[in-house]
């Protein structure tokens, strides 16, 4: 049985464990370079089709919020296996999870990132479906049209699970406590909807941020531990994640940089037909240069994006150093390792991760963190 004490201290993160966030947002001035000459006769000659490309952005943007209802949302039950076609497997013969899995993402995605290095950290088997981000026709079976999600087989069919935070608790979950299927895990972690300050309608999945475990009630220490585990997980997602599109898509000339590295990485070339890798490249890259603009205002970030990237990964590493062990989880990663780490393997090809490198020291945590999931990962199978 679940017990009750665990189940009292289940509450809504966002209520009661609220994080004291401003000390994060930074304001430092700079000039952004200029683009380049012919980054800006790409993006003429490709001008109707970002005016397409954006117009159609906004208006899903606008209208799922406005037309998407909750079973949508959901943890959806599937009695079928949806087609789909893998590109790849990860296989680890050491795997007790007993967990068959399949994320469906795009994998320069920072929250599918997530995911993966959480699999890979506890040196669980899955398979891989890149999504194409133009049509989106491997997940066209869901009714959550985001990535990731993870499809878990379970007794009688199929459970979706969405949201990476989400996905990360309910997997350490189960891996504490088989006991307890999946499906009856899910219910630990409602859909909500309900209006954040400013008054806007707000989707999100309730007790994201807490492992669900039959176990004794922790000592002091490890309750701090806890807490700690799940401000930095908060961080990861409400802070650090919003520096990144500032930075990778900063200029038209950079923007172009990145996405050509997310051609390569995702293996665009091999998965899609090649005017969709065209319009995912060069579209993609003059609207993300675009909507970073947009993203930056929003999320606080002054003019200095590489700046407000660099002080939040000092924070982070900090931290770290002042605990003096390799992770914040001590010797071993935890959840907020995982989750910092897979946010920021997302731009690892990126010019901004290098500077990153140059101008803080979370390269030797990074590359601690690279390779404890050398040795956990299982070995990649090409389909």
């Amino acid at each position: 049985m679940w017990r009750p004490t665990i189940l009292r201290r289940v509450v809504l993160s966002s209520i009661k464990e609220n994080i004291t966030l401003s000390k994060f947002l930074y304001s430092t001035k700079s000039r952004t370079p200029r683009s380049t000459a012919k980054l800006t006769l790409i993006s003429a000659s490709v001008g109707i089709l970002v005016g397409a490309g954006y117009g159609g952005y906004t208006h899903y943007k606008i209208n799922t919020k406005k037309l998407s209802s909750s079973s949508d949302e959901e943890f959806a039950f599937l009695k079928d296996a949806p087609e789909y076609k893998s590109h790849y497997k990860v296989i680890n013969e050491a795997d007790s999870s007993n967990l068959q899995l399949v994320l469906f993402q795009y994998q320069t995605c920072p929250f599918c990132c997530k995911v993966r290095a959480y699999l890979d950290a506890r040196g669980i088997s899955y398979e891989i479906v890149e999504v194409d981000a133009v049509l989106r026709q491997a997940i066209k079976w869901s009714g959550y049209k985001k990535v990731p999600i993870l499809l878990a087989k379970v007794d009688g069919g199929y459970q979706q699970l969405l949201d990476s935070t989400a996905i990360l608790s309910i997997l350490e979950t189960h891996i504490r406590d088989k006991s307890y299927s999946l499906r009856d895990i899910v219910k630990f972690y409602p859909v909500s909807k309900f209006e954040n300050d400013s008054g806007k309608p707000t989707t999100d999945v309730t007790n994201k941020y807490f492992i669900m475990h039959n176990s004794a009630v922790p000592d002091e220490k490890q309750r701090v531990a806890e807490i700690e585990e799940r401000e930095w997980r908060q961080w990861a997602d409400r802070v650090l994640v919003h520096t990144l599109s500032p930075n990778v898509y900063r200029t038209a000339s950079e923007s172009l940089e990145t996405f050509k590295w997310f051609e390569e990485a995702g293996g665009w070339r091999n998965n899609f037909p090649s005017w969709e890798c065209a319009v995912m490249v060069y579209v993609g890259a003059a609207a993300m240069w675009i909507i970073a603009k947009r993203l930056k205002a929003r999320h606080n970030i002054q003019d200095d994006v590489r700046q407000s990237l660099y002080n939040a990964v000092n924070d982070w590493m900090t931290v770290i150093n002042k605990k003096g062990t390799p992770f914040l989880g001590g010797k071993k990663p935890n959840l907020a390792d995982i989750s910092v780490y897979g946010i920021l393997s997302s731009i690892e090809g990126c010019k901004a991760f290098q500077d990153l490198k140059d101008n803080t020291d979370v390269g030797k945590w990074f590359d601690n963190m690279k390779n404890n999931m050398k040795e956990t990962r299982g070995r990649m199978i090409t389909v």
